[in-house]
């Protein structure tokens, strides 16, 4: 009886309970995405009209319930999804510093493999037990569970539905014109914090690409390229086929700032006096980049590209969605056919942001990382490889060639997080004026201590191609702000998606002040040396300050990547093609038999992710001697078996262990070699 009474109540207050229940399973949701009750309970209560806004996208989903008879199951099922989702998010935020996305749900098909990559396997064995005891409770609800003797009443369920539905639109325009939401996320991580996950996970789902622009035609495509060249040929704008072609270096600092700019640290000597002298003597300015605090990837984009982000989905990163479809136009494919090498310099791992595969469609023919380097153990703190290491990078690459290079070089020193312990021994800049913030003196400390030593860094490259025999043009700036917390307000210049820049050369260019984009910053440079070749290039140089620039520019970025390609007479003209791993490829040349049965593989390249594999197994003991030789202790090598040397991948988050391999060859061809 009293069951009954309890069923009955709940039936005639079903609607009011499953909105209950919606903000119960969002409150845990955000728990687990941000590792704290304490943060999540902060969340509803700071930000009430955004919690109320995410749990009711919830709750329209779980309006479903009202078209079955089984209610309790199709409820308990719908509250699970959302609560499977919190917990993946929580666990990806655990591993890396961007939350569960929806290009994410491309790579399903690679979870188990990436799974023991992530978590431990008392972790991965806690999860299996957990999702099992669900299942399992899934299963006996849908058997045992009481349902509803009355016909489900479909019209009026749907009206429920869309009344919901409704009103969620109703409160996303709302709350987006007050601002208390937004559209655009300069920050992905800060968005899912800052506008809920529900919401987010949803617009980085369904919001990718570039729509359809309103006018999108042949016709308009024609109008917009003829204006460009009509512009053009009015400034008098010619290539210059007859002057030496200087090599291009473009050098992306990581999180590269310039702190006297933030109003309330005080520190007690300049962290970046070469890089401040260079904003005196060199063509320099502020730069506007599209993210603050991460997202490295997309200002790399636009700079690399020319096109600006603001016209695709919010918060997307095209390196996860249509640069893994197809190659895009860019300054490495332009300046190919204008006789240059290309090549691609970072001192982190291959994998980071699928940087591997992109870079094959961004007409790159070398990609040099962290795994092709001779010695990366000068790290910070925190495990980041220290800037240093580029130098002789970027000066192998200008050798490795005849032809003029173009060097895209990807720093990560001054990666965050940014300890708030004071790990830093005896600082060599003191800070203070952060007390009681988000981020304290110890954090700027500790980043003050990696700009100084890539400021160091930048004046022994430049130290090292003032003398280069041929012409040079280093192209320095900031990715973004550093992750401090940091409000407009804090900053003298008023503005967080914005660093500075500085265009040096080792022949004599003439200084010039502009403010620019990153998205223009590689056309204006191309503009400075008489080079006018490419869609999205010329278009930059022609328009930009002109009217409908915006307008044209997204008509223009649309037709390249997602629309007819009337730019390109109706087919794209890049290819995707390998990219090289190391400016120079690693080789197994011979195999020496050493005392006690050891062996020494002799070589060219080797690094510290050099591994001997013997039959498709690494020999994880494989030991580096030097670029040229790798010791294996004592192991029996089969004489038939097949031997090469493998690239292995620094990244904890892929699945695919392996960059490159030497051709593998058998064992005794290797060793009879030393016998002759």
């Amino acid at each position: 009886m009293r069951r009954d009474r309890i069923i009955q109540f709940c039936n005639r207050f079903a609607v009011p309970l499953q909105f209950l229940a919606s903000c119960i399973v969002y409150f845990l949701m955000e728990w687990m995405s941000r590792h704290s009750a304490g943060e999540a309970w902060q969340f509803m209560t700071g930000k009430p009209l955004v919690f109320l806004f995410n749990a009711m996208i919830i709750f329209a989903s779980t309006t479903i319930v009202f078209l079955f008879r089984r209610r309790v199951f199709v409820r308990t099922l719908v509250c699970v999804f959302w609560l499977l989702m919190g917990a993946v998010n929580g666990v990806i935020l655990g591993s890396r510093v961007t939350p569960f996305t929806g290009p994410d749900l491309k790579l399903i098909s690679d979870a188990a493999k990436i799974a023991k990559n992530y978590i431990t396997p008392i972790v991965l064995v806690a999860a299996v037990i957990v999702l099992a005891a669900v299942l399992g409770v899934l299963i006996v609800l849908f058997r045992k569970a009481p349902r509803t003797s009355e016909k489900p009443r479909i019209l009026r369920s749907l009206i429920l539905s869309a009344a919901v539905c409704a009103a969620v639109t109703a409160l996303w325009q709302i709350e987006l014109n007050a601002r208390l939401i937004s559209n655009y996320f300069g920050n992905i991580a800060f968005a899912y914090k800052d506008y809920g996950y529900p919401y987010c996970f949803l617009v980085t789902l369904f919001d990718t690409g570039i729509s359809q622009p309103k006018g999108y035609s042949e016709k308009m495509m024609d109008r917009i390229e003829a204006g460009v060249e009509k512009k053009l040929t009015e400034d008098g704008a010619q290539n210059a086929a007859d002057v030496k072609q200087p090599n291009i270096v473009f050098l992306q600092l990581e999180s590269f700032m310039d702190p006297e700019l933030v109003e309330f640290l005080h520190l007690s000597e300049d962290p970046i006096p070469y890089f401040r002298k260079l904003t005196e003597t060199c063509s320099s300015g502020y730069l506007r980049v599209p993210v603050v605090g991460a997202g490295t990837v997309n200002t790399e984009f636009e700079c690399i590209t020319g096109m600006s982000l603001h016209y695709f989905g919010a918060g997307e990163y095209p390196y996860k969605t249509i640069l893994q479809e197809q190659p895009c136009e860019s300054i490495p494919y332009i300046l190919q056919k204008a006789g240059y090498a290309t090549h691609v310099v970072h001192n982190n791992e291959a994998n980071f942001y699928t940087r591997r595969d992109v870079f094959a469609n961004l007409g790159f023919e070398t990609f040099t990382s962290e795994e092709y380097m001779p010695d990366t153990a000068n790290t910070t703190e925190t495990g980041w490889v220290k800037d240093a290491v580029l130098t002789d990078q970027i000066v192998q690459c200008l050798d490795a060639t005849e032809e003029p290079d173009y060097i895209y070089t990807i720093s990560v020193q001054g990666h965050g997080d940014y300890p708030t312990d004071p790990v830093v021994e005896d600082p060599p800049i003191e800070v203070t004026g952060a007390d009681g913030r988000e981020q304290n003196n110890n954090s700027w400390e500790y980043y003050c201590k990696q700009i100084r030593e890539m400021d160091e860094f930048v004046k022994e490259l430049t130290g090292r191609l003032r003398h280069y025999p041929e012409p040079v043009v280093l192209v320095m700036y900031g990715d973004h702000l550093p992750t401090m917390g940091l409000t407009t307000r804090d900053l003298s210049n008023r503005y967080l998606f914005q660093t500075q820049y500085v265009i040096w050369d080792n022949f004599g260019m003439e200084k010039q002040e502009d403010n620019l984009t990153s998205y223009q910053i590689g056309a204006e440079v191309l503009n400075r040396l008489g080079m006018h070749e490419g869609v999205i290039v010329r278009y930059h140089q022609a328009r930009r300050n002109t009217k409908n620039y915006q307008s044209d520019l997204e008509m223009l970025q649309y037709d390249m990547l997602y629309g007819e390609h009337y730019v390109y007479g109706g087919s794209l003209p890049w290819k995707t093609h390998e990219v090289q791993m190391g400016i120079a490829p690693v080789t197994l040349d011979r195999i020496e038999e050493m005392p006690g049965g050891a062996w020494l593989f002799c070589g060219t390249n080797f690094t510290a992710a050099s591994k001997v594999e013997i039959n498709d197994k690494l020999m994880d003991e494989t030991v580096l001697l030097n670029a040229g030789q790798l010791y294996l202790p004592a192991t029996e090598i089969d004489p038939e078996a097949m031997v090469d040397i493998a690239q292995r991948s620094n990244s904890s988050q892929t699945a695919e262990k392996i960059l490159t391999r030497t051709t593998p060859q058998p064992f005794s061809r290797l060793l009879k070699r030393t016998e002759q």
